[in-house]
């Protein structure tokens, strides 16, 4: 498509000169000569006098037209390089007022791909976790921003422990998305209303869009990356703008009790980290440094028994294996996935280790196990940096025992997935695991959520649940560098 141009009188005789094509909106400011005051939408400029903003299309939230005026309302990067919503407005002559409703119409078509601004949303706001501030996130900088696109919200504050399950499970299933604006406990609760629904599978069908307003943040950090993981004003424009991207979930079974995983298990210091932080939650997510500093000096051992159906344990290969499934997926084109029985059983999970690779068992004292899915757990921590959303496979980190020094030394780094390469750090690809604790007192979380220290089993729930997300793929890069200093790119 061809720029095109809309000319808004301002005020004063002052004039605001719209032009887009098919990827940018550029915005000049300028005086009206007398010849072009005699129409305002024309194909050449007017005098402009100041530089002009450009704008990415996919920036753009609404172009409207209300009588003779017309204001277009965009995304722009403050000095922090955060985002926040701005808006033009100005009139057009009565004449022009067809045609500038065409120009919006255009506008909008193009920044939206053809697809729908004006959402239905249903939006749970937990105004109790993290620092305490999703009510004032949502309100101050989330809604307008929705609003401004013509989107219709259904919004709930939770009250307790469990709302949001039970709103979730019986919710309708017209909505276009569900907007979790807390941190990742409230999503583990919605993913497990959906896994009681009446009908789950249409239920996991409805895509899920978190604003990050907890501690850890990991899912929106995943999707968004970590620049703008943390910017609620990003994670509304996903939700306006991110496009249904299918993730594996996992089945969690502990005794007769079946739950929904959706990021992470962990047992040993790093589950203790997150429990003894529990009453913090008002430092965000710098709580879970200092509570790594406190687990540093306890150095506490974790002993249990882990039986785990391997697929991929070279760390090189996994690597390469990742920056090929996100060339693919820039493509366009459907990654080869593995050729696995992932479908869930009530059965347990064979205990013998097969020599031909299959399963393994690993019974060594340890100071934690991490599994999960999603490069970030944390802003501070690139725990599984060669995650991918739906490759049918759980990432499992086994940290062996070091020394304090090292855990220390350690955390240089470890938002960029710098301890993937330790020796020390045992890092699996599975398609099942169970877990077995050998002494008593432990934790157990799960999507940060704690749970009692006993056995329990983990299957792959392949693509059931949905997100939007702006790319086909978690979005933070993992970096890695050659003998020679430079550093690889991911696509």
């Amino acid at each position: 498509m061809s720029a095109r141009e809309l000319v808004l009188d301002t005020s004063n005789g002052g004039a605001t000169t719209l032009s887009f094509t098919e990827s940018t909106l550029t915005i000049r400011s300028g005086s009206l000569d007398t010849h072009k005051k005699r129409s305002f939408l024309f194909p050449s400029s007017s005098c402009p006098t100041a530089s002009p903003s450009e704008i990415p299309t996919n920036n753009v939230i609404a172009a409207t037209l209300s009588g003779s005026t017309v204001e277009v309302s965009y995304m722009t990067r403050n000095n922090k390089q955060r985002l926040h919503m701005k808006q033009v407005r100005g009139r057009v002559l009565e004449r022009d007022t067809s045609l500038a409703k065409e120009w919006c119409k255009s506008l909008t078509q193009v920044s939206y791909k053809d697809g729908n601004p004006s959402k239905v949303l249903k939006v749970l706001i937990n105004p109790y976790g993290g620092p305490g501030k999703a009510r004032q996130i949502f309100a101050q900088q989330v809604e307008p921003i929705l609003r401004a696109a013509g989107c219709t919200l259904d919004v709930t504050l939770t009250t307790r422990a469990g709302h949001a399950m039970e709103i979730v499970q019986n919710i309708d299933l017209t909505y276009d998305a569900l907007v979790v604006v807390s941190g990742d406990g409230l999503i583990h609760e919605v993913m497990n209303g959906l896994a009681k629904h009446a009908t789950p599978e249409k239920a996991f069908s409805i895509p899920i869009a978190p604003i990050p307003a907890g501690s850890g943040n990991g899912l929106s950090l995943n999707i968004l990356g970590l620049h703008d993981g943390l910017d609620p004003c990003a994670a509304a424009l996903n939700v306006l703008k991110g496009q249904p991207m299918k993730v594996d979930l996992f089945s969690f079974t502990q005794g007769n009790q079946k739950r929904v995983s959706f990021m992470s298990q962990t047992v040993g210091l790093m589950a203790d980290v997150d429990i003894e932080t529990e009453h913090l939650r008002w430092m965000g997510d710098l709580r879970f440094v200092l509570g790594f500093l406190r687990g540093v000096v306890t150095r506490k051992i974790c002993k249990m028994e882990l039986s785990m159906k391997v697929v991929e344990q070279d760390k090189s290969q996994m690597v390469d294996d990742l920056y090929a499934r996100r060339k693919s997926a820039a493509k366009g084109v459907p990654p080869a996935l593995p050729a696995l029985d992932i479908t869930p059983s009530d059965d347990k999970l064979d205990n013998e280790t097969d020599c031909s690779g299959n399963w393994v068992k690993f019974d060594k004292p340890i100071l934690y196990m991490f599994a999960g899915k999603g490069p970030y757990v944390s802003r501070s921590l690139m725990q599984f940096p060669v995650s991918h959303p739906d490759d049918g496979l759980i990432d499992v980190s086994i940290q062996e025992i070091v020394g304090r020094k090292f855990l220390l030394d350690a955390m240089e780094g470890a938002e960029a997935g710098r301890s993937y390469w330790f020796t020390s750090n045992r890092y699996f690809k599975v398609s099942a695991y169970r877990a077995k604790p050998l002494t008593a007192g432990g934790v157990l979380m799960v999507d940060g959520e704690a749970f009692p220290f006993e056995e329990f089993q983990i299957e792959v729930l392949h693509r059931l649940g949905t997100l939007l997300s702006p790319y086909p793929y978690y979005a933070p890069e993992f970096k890695v560098m050659d003998t020679k200093g430079t550093i690889r790119e991911t696509i």
